[in-house]
């Protein structure tokens, strides 16, 4: 992986993410695809309020949590900053979902119906709606989360029934490796689902997929969405295990 630099001030933000834009250009060049075309998503876990008020600075307003505890607490700390946006894009226990209608304004992970119903519910009484990407396994790893490829359209078929989420398209985690064939065919993989769906269920523009290690190869299968955290925030020092599963193969 990279020698990503650690972000602490406004400057040293700025300078990574002028390195991850310029990748993020060129991709989009290589397949001809418009910049505007890419969302990117900055992924601050495990960052600390010194360093997120640092990124604040620096002009990033939208930020990517895979812990809702965590996300939780830097919206609650952060909350004198204006207009900054929280997305949660990790796995969810249904009995957490009142803590993501609390604060967040779009949700990356979900990956059953009854995660769907408990969001819809809370998200009812609350008066609000929520953004929502289906979570889909495309690497068929046992250890991940996320819908298998052939459960998707029978739940995409019953999420208008909760009517306070607004699918937006599908998330997926590739392999973890350094196999640049191995990684993109789980890009590939979600892009021809949601170009065999869009047709049959509304909202399935947008593909959430590619993080630091792998963007530019995501962005060059189609992605719109890019959550990117160690490119922009530096090296973190706990391991992808403590947010992602990884395959016990």
């Amino acid at each position: 992986m990279p020698d990503f630099p650690t972000a602490m001030t406004a400057e040293d933000f700025h300078r990574n993410l002028g390195l991850v834009e310029q990748r993020i250009a060129a991709a989009c060049e290589r397949v001809g695809r418009d910049r505007s075309q890419v969302r990117l998503l900055p992924v601050s876990k495990t960052v600390d309020e010194p360093r997120m008020r640092a990124a604040a600075a620096a002009g990033m307003r939208d930020f990517g949590e895979n812990k809702v505890q965590e996300a939780k607490a830097k919206a609650a700390a952060l909350a004198d900053l204006p207009g900054l946006s929280w997305a949660v894009i990790g796995h969810l226990q249904t009995n957490k979902a009142k803590d993501v209608v609390a604060f967040a304004s779009e949700f990356q992970a979900l990956d059953s119906l009854r995660l769907a119903e408990s969001l819809d519910r809370r998200l009812q009484a609350a008066g609000r709606g929520l953004d929502v990407f289906v979570q889909v396994n495309t690497s068929a790893e046992e250890s991940k989360y996320g819908l298998a490829p052939e459960e998707v359209a029978g739940v995409l078929a019953e999420l208008p029934r909760y009517s306070a989420l607004r699918v937006r398209g599908l998330m997926t985690l590739a392999l973890f490796s350094r196999d640049e064939a191995a990684v993109r065919a789980c890009f590939v993989r979600l892009r021809e689902l949601r170009d065999q769906l869009r047709d049959r269920f509304e909202g399935l523009d947008e593909l959430s997929m590619g993080m630091s290690g792998d963007y530019e190869w995501a962005i060059e299968e189609g992605a719109t969405v890019v959550r990117v955290g160690q490119a922009i925030f530096g090296r973190r020092s706990t391991p992808d295990s403590l947010y992602w599963p990884t395959s016990t193969n």
